[in-house]
C-alpha cells in the first residue's frame, strides 16, 4: 500500500485497523462454537479434513474446493497448530464477501496479499489465544515481556505469537518485541509489534544498544523493569519504560511511551 499523502495513508491504516476487529469477531466466533482447540477438532468445526504432510517450505495450505487443511508435517507442533489455526482463517476470510470485498477494493497485488495473511495471523492468534488469557496476563505482570511469556506458555504457543496477540490488546502506546542474541553476535529485535495507539515501530534486525536495560537482562539473566529509551536505528533516544524478561538466547520486552 502506498499514497502520496500521509493523511490518505492514515485514513486507510484506520480502515484496516476495522477490517481486523472483524476478523477477531469471526475468530472469536469459530472458537467459542469449539469444545476442544485439539486440531482435528478446530478442522472438522470449519467442517475440513486435516492432513499433514511434507510442504517443503510452506507452511500450509486451505483447499476450499476439497475442505482440505494442509499442514507440512516436518514443523514443530506448536508452529503446525499456529499453521491450522491461519489456514481455519483463511477460510473464514473467504466466508466473509463483505470483508474480502472491502479488501480487494483497498489493495492489490503483493499488498492485497499481505492484508491477507495479515489478516489471517491475527485471526489466528484470536483462536488460540483467548481475551481471558490476555487479560490475566496484563493484570498479572503489565505490558511487560512477562506478559508475553506467560501468554506464550498458558496457550502453548510461540513468544512471537504471543507478542502479536498482546500489540492486538494492550490499548496503551507500546512496542512489544523479542529480542535474540548469542556470545559472538549482537542482541537484535528479531520481531516487534506496536499497539494501535503507538506512533513508532521497531524494525527487525535493530541492534540494542550496550547498556541498555534489554542488553543488561541478556547478560545477566535477570528480568529488569526501569525507564530508559526505544533503541531505534536512527540513535534518537526517545524516553521509554522498558521491560525486560530473558529466556536462554531470548529477550522479551516491551517498550511504553513516557
Amino acid at each position: 500500500m502506498t499514497r502520496g499523502a500521509s493523511g490518505a495513508a492514515g485514513a486507510e491504516e484506520g480502515v484496516f485497523e476495522s477490517h481486523k476487529a472483524r476478523m477477531r469477531d469471526l475468530a472469536r466466533e469459530f472458537a467459542s462454537r469449539q469444545k476442544v482447540r485439539e486440531a482435528h477438532a478446530l478442522a472438522e468445526g470449519l467442517g475440513a479434513r486435516l492432513v499433514y504432510m511434507d510442504l517443503g517450505e510452506r507452511d500450509g495450505a486451505y483447499d476450499p474446493e476439497h475442505a482440505v487443511i494442509l499442514v507440512n508435517q516436518t514443523h514443530s507442533p506448536q508452529r503446525q497448530r499456529f499453521t491450522l489455526a491461519h489456514e481455519v482463517s483463511h477460510a473464514l476470510l473467504l466466508g466473509d464477501e463483505d470483508l474480502l470485498s472491502d479488501l480487494h477494493d483497498l489493495f492489490e497485488g503483493d499488498a492485497l496479499e499481505n492484508a491477507i495473511e495479515t489478516l489471517c495471523n491475527v485471526g489466528a492468534a484470536t483462536i488460540l489465544i483467548s481475551d481471558e488469557e490476555l487479560r490475566a496476563a496484563v493484570e498479572r505482570h503489565g505490558a511487560s515481556g512477562a506478559a508475553i511469556a506467560d501468554v506464550a506458555r498458558r496457550a502453548d504457543v510461540s513468544a512471537a505469537v504471543a507478542m502479536y496477540a498482546l500489540a492486538d490488546f494492550v490499548k496503551t502506546p507500546a512496542v512489544f518485541a523479542v529480542c535474540t542474541g548469542g556470545h559472538n553476535r549482537p542482541l537484535l529485535v528479531q520481531s516487534s509489534a506496536s499497539t494501535s495507539s503507538m506512533r513508532y515501530s521497531l524494525r527487525p534486525g535493530t541492534v540494542i544498544p550496550d547498556g541498555h536495560p534489554v542488553d543488561t537482562a541478556f547478560r545477566t539473566g535477570l528480568p529488569i523493569e526501569e525507564p530508559s529509551f526505544f533503541p531505534f536505528r536512527s540513535g534518537k533516544k526517545m524516553p521509554a519504560y522498558v521491560t525486560a524478561y530473558p529466556i536462554k538466547t531470548r529477550v522479551l520486552c516491551s517498550f511504553e511511551e513516557r
